[in-house]
């Protein structure tokens, strides 16, 4: 599918996006990505905020008050819960509103603490941000291979709902295969029954991060600042269209850069930890 909408030219002089869907036979609801409006005052809070929580991503309601009546903004912490609800921060480090009745049974317990990642596809990791934009905000959701760094898979939308997440997964399954385990916050995207029935039908391990701890998640919050600081705050896109391109853009140039920590591509790391697995596999049977 994501081969599929790469052949997408919204600005085609001839052929009308509707067109171009049908004959690339796309629901037309994965590509006409539209920004969710918001007053201006409120988008420029909800930056400011952004920017300082991809640095501090412990500090809540009480500290952006205090934040933002600096810069001149008077702010109420209802405010700032209302923005944090939009920017979809209570999905990114859980709050008391994510154990409501009904959410508790499909909480998880953290399975990575200790654990040895040795090779590619043993664990994902996978999380949601917001992302600002010219006119509007949207919000972005990847998977990384852990071992490698990977981003393996990834989709943006104007909706927190669980079944954008969830279709982001299998179509990421599809194309690697699936992980031993995959890590994610306890937001309500994963803490639903169409996310964690479809891993325990296809034996995936779930783990979710402790209550309040950030850093069990690191991985994929060092791409967020990467991709926030190298191209999100530098060039606010206008539209949907220019933020997927921008996106795609820089995640192909994320997983092909040596990175420090490994002295590796994401790129060649993965693909060699595959094809050691794939050799030894061979040599069992």
């Amino acid at each position: 599918m994501k081969q599929r909408i790469q052949l997408l030219q919204p600005r085609h002089k001839q052929i009308s996006v509707r067109r171009q869907c049908e004959i690339l036979s796309i629901n037309r609801n994965r590509v006409y990505y539209k920004p969710v409006p918001e007053k201006p005052e409120n988008l420029k809070m909800m930056n400011l905020m952004d920017r300082h929580l991809i640095v501090h991503p412990t500090e809540g309601v009480i500290s952006m008050v205090h934040l933002l009546k600096e810069k001149g903004y008077p702010v109420g912490p209802k405010r700032i819960r209302r923005l944090f609800r939009l920017m979809g921060h209570h999905t990114i480090y859980r709050r008391k509103n994510l154990t409501k009745a009904g959410l508790k049974e499909f909480i998880r317990p953290y399975l990575l603490r200790n654990l040895a990642i040795t090779h590619a596809n043993q664990v994902w990791s996978t999380d949601i941000t917001y992302i600002p934009m010219e006119h509007g905000f949207m919000y972005l959701t990847a998977i990384m291979d852990v071992y490698s760094r990977k981003i393996l898979g990834w989709g943006i939308s104007n909706t927190l709902n669980a079944s954008w997440c969830l279709q982001v997964l299998k179509d990421t399954v599809a194309q690697y295969g699936k992980p031993e385990i995959i890590n994610s916050d306890q937001g309500c995207q994963y803490t639903s029954a169409m996310w964690t029935q479809y891993l325990e039908q296809n034996d995936i391990q779930i783990s979710m991060d402790g209550k309040g701890r950030a850093l069990d998640n690191v991985w994929i919050e060092r791409f967020w600042k990467s991709i926030k600081y190298d191209y999100v705050y530098l060039h606010p896109a206008e539209d949907g269209f220019e933020l997927y391109e921008g996106v795609q853009n820089h995640i192909g140039y994320y997983n092909k850069k040596t990175h420090h920590t490994t002295k590796q591509s994401p790129v060649n790391k993965y693909q060699l930890s595959m094809e050691s697995l794939t050799y030894k596999t061979a040599e069992l049977v």
